[in-house]
């Protein structure tokens, strides 16, 4: 085979696999939309969104709402948005966008306060020796390589973190864990699993033995649960978990399981 004909068969590939590859993240005309009023707006975030614009230059979800938002109510000029709050760019699931300043403030009153519950699923690596768990570090965030490390004691600088977890499924090789966070410290969920020696997969920042395909870790932001800033209604929202592999062969074996 000519080099010619290599270059046209592997132009033919990346053809074929670039809708592929852009469908890994959230656009306006595939935005998964888990909750919608006047007040605010709930997505399920794919692996590879970032909540809002860094160094890196990529178009953020927060501009994929608002074009959501403009196209779909016709709406000119600039669009208001405000972020509750954040995931990490390799994680997927919920994540909550205020429509008006109003509930932005109400929205950060309920954060601030410890309000709004949130609940992780986690596949790690290995199997956790108890079945239930409680986790108590101080964290202490290092700017420099985006990382934080744990202590068992407080030192300078260092900030508490506390997690429970519930062990809701155990594979070969992994376990799916059910984290609810006490604190919102800086990659809290990923540092104190790893600490106890049952890093997310995927995660090799923090321990991981390897990556995801897709760049990705099994991290995903499953429930949460407020009151609505305006309504004062309870609100319950779930994602679905993401279209991975071992996911959904989470999902199934997490449905076949036989209730205790």
């Amino acid at each position: 085979m000519s080099y010619i004909n290599i270059i046209g068969a592997i132009a033919s590939v990346f053809l074929i696999f670039t809708p592929l590859l852009r469908a890994m993240h959230s656009t306006k005309d595939n935005l998964q939309v888990l909750f919608e009023d006047n007040h605010l707006i709930v997505i399920n975030k794919r692996v590879g969104d970032i909540v809002q614009g860094d160094i890196t230059g990529d178009k953020p979800l927060s501009e994929v709402v608002k074009a959501y938002i403009a196209e779909k109510y016709n709406k000119p000029g600039k669009v208001f948005l405000g972020v509750v709050h954040r995931l990490d760019r390799p994680t997927s699931g919920i994540v909550v966008f205020a429509k008006t300043s109003k509930a932005l403030e109400r929205m950060n009153k309920l954060l601030r306060e410890k309000s709004i519950e949130k609940t992780y699923w986690a596949l790690v690596e290995g199997h956790p020796i108890e079945d239930n768990g409680t986790l108590k570090h101080h964290l202490k965030k290092n700017p420099r390589n985006n990382r934080s490390t744990a202590f068992m004691k407080e030192s300078k600088d260092t900030k508490l973190a506390v997690l429970h977890y519930k062990k809701l499924l155990q594979l070969d090789r992994y376990s799916v864990l059910e984290i609810n966070l006490e604190t919102g410290r800086h990659h809290q969920i990923r540092c104190q699993l790893s600490v106890i020696g049952h890093p997310i997969k995927g995660d090799l920042k923090y321990g991981s033995k390897r990556s995801n395909r897709d760049g990705g870790i099994l991290l995903h932001a499953k429930k949460i649960k407020f009151i609505h800033p305006v309504k004062k209604e309870e609100i319950s929202i779930e994602a679905p978990l993401p279209h991975s592999g071992l996911w959904q062969l989470c999902q199934t074996e997490l449905q076949n399981k036989p209730r205790s």
